[in-house]
């Protein structure tokens, strides 16, 4: 990860080349979403953004396939997350800090913007409820039940609310940079653990085998790709950049700011990835819950202090960046509406109709058993979806300003393939055969190369770059 930080992230910030034009925090100041902020401050923020309960859930439910969860972990970060996330926040500056569904737009057209806004809002509605579920449910534990779920649900929608409407400055400039130290501290309590009591767990080289409870239901590929999202590559972080790209001072903070913050989320996943391999080596892998398995194993590492100190920041993780996914669907709803947000009853009216969809779906996964799961499984699912369209934006803009598109297509034809194949061969997609899937999975890929190749002399042709 950190030769990976100092090296390829620097050679895909060449590619981009950012320079000393004017940023949109300080040519479009509106004292509610466009503020410039500290390099350091934004940094904390874009990490809670994009972390949550992805690299932590996330990895703990990929840990069940065995060790190969560690390389999509590493080289996911490396070629595909932090490649997505740099590039994508990055067009975000170079465009006035639009949100994602308009650079989508502007590079794949009209009808995938219209696409894509669809996508992203459903994207963040279901974020925004599964990130709410997961803290209530913990605090529910924590508590012994004297606070029921309910009213947990009832305090951290309050709490959504309020970040949502109100300037950026006024709670995420302030508390995200303490959430995030919490986040940091719980993953490097749980490493300095690993290394004190070294458990038994198996390691890559010892065979890449799929260690899930049922392998022949839940193949490494796609399910692994797909479980372990936000450790890796999420689309999700696409639709959470322009929050940062509306307040950064100069494009020269983009790799910190965008790469910096994928890689230590991807440092994050490796740990409870880790961690969560010698939770199951010695406890099996029937249990299903990740907040009963995170719960677990940092009381038993850390000690009850340790295991509070921990859990906390579990708990803020996903909150903080469930209230940045009703701020971005917002925002996004807002550029389409061409509604502008300096008004209050502006924001109302957008929210509103929002927050109640978010409280119908979680009550939805507290009354049904299958119903976080399936709720995870369906943000997974678009989480990559929109990361295979930010992939082939990306794609796009290289190829139009004649600069290294091969390192954004490869993860974009590998993506659109595991899509594809996920989408076929899931309980809760078409559960088509593992032949079929695999099948529709690699023509997917080879008609989107070929589309793409055959676009792609049009462009070289045209002199109008």
């Amino acid at each position: 990860m950190l030769i990976g930080y100092l090296t390829y992230s620097r050679f895909i910030e060449h590619i981009f080349g950012p320079d000393d034009r004017k940023t949109p925090a300080t040519t479009m100041t509106d004292g509610v979403d466009y503020l410039p902020m500290p390099t350091w401050k934004l940094f904390m923020i874009q990490f809670l953004n994009i972390a949550g309960l992805g690299p932590i859930f996330g990895a703990v439910m990929g840990a069940k396939f065995g060790s190969s969860s560690y390389l999509w972990i590493v080289f996911g970060t490396i070629f595909a997350g932090s490649v997505h996330d740099y590039m994508g926040g990055m067009l975000s500056v170079r465009h006035g800090g639009e949100s994602l569904p308009e650079t989508v737009g502007r590079y794949l057209g009209l009808t995938t913007k219209q696409v894509m806004r669809v996508f992203s809002v459903l994207l963040l509605l279901l974020l925004g409820a599964t990130f709410a579920y997961g803290p209530a449910d913990l605090l529910t534990n924590m508590t012994n039940n004297d606070l029921n779920f309910t009213f947990w649900i009832v305090v951290i929608f309050a709490y959504y609310i309020l970040a949502t409407l109100l300037p950026i400055d006024k709670i995420i400039g302030k508390i995200y940079p303490l959430f995030a130290f919490a986040l940091i501290f719980m993953a490097a309590g749980i490493l300095l653990m690993l290394f004190v009591k070294r458990p038994a767990i198996p390691e890559f080289w010892d065979g890449l085998q799929n260690m899930s409870p049922n392998p022949d239901k839940s193949p490494i590929f796609p399910m692994m790709f797909i479980s372990i999202a936000c450790g890796a590559i999420s689309g999700f972080h696409g639709t959470q950049s322009p929050l940062m790209a509306r307040c950064m001072k100069s494009e020269r903070e983009g790799r910190r700011v965008f790469a910096g913050s994928m890689y230590t989320e991807g440092v994050v996943a490796l740990i409870w990835a880790a961690a969560a391999t010698a939770y199951f080596h010695d406890n099996g892998s029937g249990e299903n819950s990740a907040a009963v398995i995170v719960n677990a194993i940092t009381h038993n590492w850390l000690g009850t202090f340790g295991g509070i100190l921990a859990v906390l920041g579990v708990i803020a993780a996903p909150i903080t960046s469930a209230d940045t996914a009703f701020r971005s669907a917002r925002l996004i709803i807002a550029d389409f509406l061409k509604i502008k947000q300096t008004k209050i009853l502006n924001r109302l009216v957008i929210s509103v109709p929002l927050f109640l969809i978010a409280i119908a779906l979680v009550l939805y996964s507290q009354t049904n058993s299958e119903g976080f799961n399936m709720i995870w499984r369906y943000f997974s699912w678009f989480n990559q979806i929109l990361a295979v369209f930010t992939l082939w934006t990306v794609t796009a803009f290289l190829t139009f300003t004649k600069r290294p598109y091969w390192i954004t297509l490869v993860p974009a034809l590998f993506m659109t393939s595991v899509c594809m194949t996920y989408i076929c061969i899931a309980p809760e997609g078409l559960q088509l055969s593992a032949p079929v899937s695999y099948g529709v999975g690699v023509l997917c890929m080879i008609i989107a190369a070929c589309w793409f190749f055959v676009w792609e002399k049009k462009v070289s042709k045209n002199k109008k770059i």
